[in-house]
């Protein structure tokens, strides 16, 4: 894969660890056993996209090397984007866009209906303002494409050239950053002997998601990708992320490689709603934080941590060895510190 034809510029720490979990493989498998499975469980090991360097990293800073090179590409003086009120997409697209000297206007979606103060003010929100973004909030609901195209026509009629990115840097251009994490996944496996039977990863916005497929179907790498839901249920999650993965094979010149089969997310995870956060939740981000110091979030790894868990606990990876995408969002956190209190004991 040519990926280079594309000018993404360079600026994620890359390639990001691959590394074993063996204190978390260890209580998957006495959890096994407790059941009477006998031994079971996966041999969990984890992608760090947490660790992609973007002002505190995640998913979307692959994304972003692509679509920055379009944006200056078309000589882009603004970046318009638009998330949920915490969102790591919006974190890490205001941290591009002072990277490069360019404005940033973020439309913040108030989903979850949370008006707690951490909520609101901390975590990625505060970090959007520190890095000088500006931001304008809408009620939960609101048509996010609609507010997109209004925004963009204000900066086009101050004169300036808006480049519009879609939530979560999910379009062909920004899957093409998990393309490329697919091809360095898979050379990092071979390098250490590592033989992959799945990918485990949230899938929310469809981008790393189709990616992943799209890369793994053009290399002919047979490495399923298993996409825990966080938002939408499984027809309508899966219809998204296999339209824009044959969408990025054909961007590739492969469009026939991704087939329909390819694309299988799990749904059942979601729980109240998409950031709405339950004991399950708060379990997975106990257990990977106690077993190997890994910090998730609670809206999207930490619910693809909750579906791991509970489909490990049914038998449905025993003798896999299982790769877990982290894509990032800690920072998050510290805008549940409501919700996690009195909860981490």
């Amino acid at each position: 894969m040519h990926l280079s034809r594309f000018n993404p510029l360079r600026f994620a720490h890359l390639p990001t660890p691959l590394e074993p979990l063996p204190r978390l493989t260890q209580a998957l498998a006495a959890a096994a056993d407790s059941s009477g499975r006998g031994r079971g469980g996966p041999d969990l090991w984890i992608k760090r996209d947490d660790c992609t360097g973007l002002a505190g990293g995640g998913n979307k800073t692959r994304k972003l090397e692509y679509l920055l090179g379009d944006a200056l590409a078309n000589d882009a003086t603004t970046l318009v984007t638009q998330g949920a009120v915490q969102s790591n997409h919006v974190r890490q697209t205001a941290a591009a866009a002072a990277r490069f000297g360019l404005a940033c206007e973020i439309i913040l979606e108030e989903r979850t209906g949370s008006n707690a103060l951490d909520y609101t003010l901390s975590g990625n929100v505060l970090l959007d303002e520190l890095m000088g973004a500006k931001i304008r909030r809408v009620p939960g609901g609101t048509d996010m494409n609609a507010q997109l195209a209004l925004v963009a026509a204000e900066v086009a009629a101050r004169g300036e050239t808006p480049y519009v990115i879609p939530g979560g840097g999910s379009n062909i251009i920004g899957a093409l950053g998990y393309v490329e994490c697919a091809l360095e996944m898979v050379t990092q496996a071979n390098a250490i002997g590592l033989e992959i039977d799945r990918i485990v990863t949230a899938t929310g916005s469809a981008g790393t998601h189709a990616g992943l497929v799209a890369g793994l179907a053009v290399m002919g790498a047979d490495i399923p990708v298993l996409g825990i839901g966080v938002r939408a249920p499984k027809e309508a999650q899966e219809a998204s992320v296999y339209k824009l993965a044959v969408e990025t094979a054909a961007l590739l010149g492969h469009q026939d490689r991704v087939t329909r089969e390819m694309v299988v997310a799990d749904c059942d995870y979601v729980g109240a709603g998409y950031g709405l956060v339950d004991e399950a939740v708060i379990e997975a981000l106990k257990l990977a934080a106690r077993t190997d110091a890994i910090l998730l979030d609670p809206v999207y790894t930490g619910k693809a941590m909750k579906g791991l868990i509970a489909l490990s606990q049914k038998g449905a990876f025993d003798g896999e060895t299982v790769v877990f995408l982290h894509t990032g969002g800690a920072q998050g956190l510290f805008g549940y510190q409501s919700v996690l209190d009195g909860h981490l004991s």
